[in-house]
């Protein structure tokens, strides 16, 4: 059964009321890399503590529990990595090389 509401567009357009556009690049990311397609048929559950999903809520302006923890999978999966590629790039360049400052 498909939910009112439910295509990619309409999931963007309910994130936040206007408030974060990193919350829709998200979307619109996971969209573009096709995770967003297919029927949604996975079923995740779990036992929050109530001020983190509170603040969650407050912080994105989402409503839904679904909605919200969307966006937290959608964030980790399209996340950049590259502030752990440069701190695991610490000490690369030798000590004694001449930077020309």
């Amino acid at each position: 059964m498909k939910r009112i509401g439910s295509s990619p567009t309409q999931r963007r357009a309910r994130l936040g009321g206007g408030r974060s556009n990193r919350l829709r690049e998200v979307m619109t990311i996971a969209e573009q890399e096709g995770l967003l397609e297919g029927e949604r048929t996975q079923v995740i559950r779990g036992r929050m503590p109530r001020a983190l999903v509170a603040r969650a809520k407050n912080r994105t302006g989402i409503a839904s529990d679904t909605d919200l923890i969307e966006i937290a999978l959608a964030s980790i999966a399209v996340a950049d990595d590259y502030a752990d590629w440069l701190l695991t790039q610490r000490g690369a360049i030798p000590p004694g090389i001449d930077l020309e400052f």
